[in-house]
């Protein structure tokens, strides 16, 4: 995900005359600040779909929000099929992302992004070529560690890629120091290990215990500048496989969502949560009839106070809102179901991977609209698609 203006609202919002110590930090504390007092009492939802999923995680000072949601959305996956679900290693799929990633780096001559970041689908792109392993077989923690903190790691990676992609003639060894360096940091990944009283290999695990197939789930997504019902590249700098999404109109994006839900199916969901109207310590997303910057003070200290009237977003607005950096990949998370307020509309329930830090314990609720005008992608199942939308999009 892309943190830059999430670095800007940091610094706008962030009280403290000390710097956090990473990008994520940076993230929370920032949305810290977006809240309003007693908010929780002025919202009284009603669950309408609520789909297995296992616990909220804490992916700690990490840019790895898009490994832990992807990895959350493949267990609620597994309890769909009747399976007991598994906690995936997300640090293990994070890693090996970070190696596929320098290697297209230095391939492109050091012209990508590099950094924390990834998809949603670069879950199932490692799922596919490098396995799984359970989060308790592989943490990626250090000795007296409970957090991530990949403040230290993260700039000796970038350093070693941004070395070879300058040099004349790369040599054939630079992966293995590239891998010794996470070795250090993240500790080295067993070749097999006891899980349930058996031995398994990383492919194994994920064949025989994890068992989904990747080719049978899609990355969607909406932007008016490309044919509709068709694939396109989406060019974003952490689409670093250049992966290419399915196109569909605005509104499809929240049916699909519905639809997908309604039929058991869950939702991996990469969007931007940087507005003022997304408020993470009170646990709810939307967009306000009223641009912020035109709000009154009091407007402004009761925005997350109750339900409150929204904006109709058009395609041209979310196509605008992308072009203009308004709308950037900021974040992954994975919708699990639905609510009402006491108004009768519809939320999603999010889950997301802060650990237990808000409101609701670690989710929240992001109304239909929000999700229509700040969604970068979403990630299902095929199968969760209608008849017709498998049709249109000629799966």
């Amino acid at each position: 995900m892309n943190w830059n203006k999430l670095l800007l609202a940091a610094a706008l919002f962030t009280f403290s005359v000390s710097a956090p110590v990473n990008a994520q930090d940076n993230l929370i504390n920032a949305l810290k600040q977006n809240v309003s007092d007693n908010s929780k009492e002025g919202f009284r939802f009603t669950e309408i779909i609520n789909l297995g999923n296992t616990s909220i995680k804490d992916q700690g000072s990490s840019g790895t929000c898009w490994s832990y949601s992807g990895n959350s959305f493949l267990e609620s996956e597994m309890i769909r099929m009747g399976k007991q679900p598994v906690e995936i290693s997300s640090i293990y799929t994070a890693r090996n992302t970070y190696i596929e990633k320098a290697k297209n780096f230095v391939r492109l001559h050091g012209k990508q992004a590099q950094g924390d970041g990834g998809q949603l689908h670069d879950v199932l792109t490692i799922f596919r070529k490098y396995g799984a392993v359970p989060q308790e077989v592989y943490t990626g923690l250090q000795e007296g560690q409970k957090r991530n903190n990949f403040g230290e790691m993260s700039p000796i990676l970038q350093s070693i890629t941004e070395t070879v992609a300058k040099s004349k003639k790369p040599s054939k060894t630079w992966v293995t120091s590239f891998t010794a360096a996470m070795d250090a940091y993240l500790g080295e990944i067993p070749k097999s290990f006891q899980y349930n009283g058996k031995t398994y290999t990383p492919r194994k695990f994920a064949d025989e215990v994890i068992g989904i197939t990747p080719d049978d789930y899609i990355g969607i997504s909406s932007f008016e500048e490309h044919p509709y019902y068709k694939p396109f590249v989406l060019l974003i700098p952490d689409n670093w496989s250049f992966e290419s999404f399915y196109n569909v109109q605005i509104n499809d994006l929240t049916d699909i969502i519905d639809n997908a839900l309604q039929n058991g199916y869950t939702v991996a969901w990469a969007t931007d949560v940087s507005e003022k109207s997304f408020s993470w310590k009170n646990g709810v997303a939307y967009v306000p009839e009223k641009p912020v910057e035109q709000m009154t003070a009091e407007e402004i200290e009761t925005m997350f106070n109750g339900p409150k009237p929204e904006a109709k977003i058009t395609p041209d607005q979310r196509q605008e809102a992308f072009d203009n950096y308004t709308t950037t990949d900021d974040h992954g998370m994975h919708i699990v179901g639905t609510v009402k307020d006491q108004n009768g509309k519809e939320y999603y329930i999010v889950k997301n991977s802060w650990g237990e830090s808000n409101d609701y314990k670690g989710y929240m609720y992001a109304t239909k609209e929000y999700v229509r005008y700040k969604t970068i992608s979403i990630l299902l199942h095929k199968k969760a698609l209608t008849k017709n939308m498998q049709t249109q999009l000629d799966i």
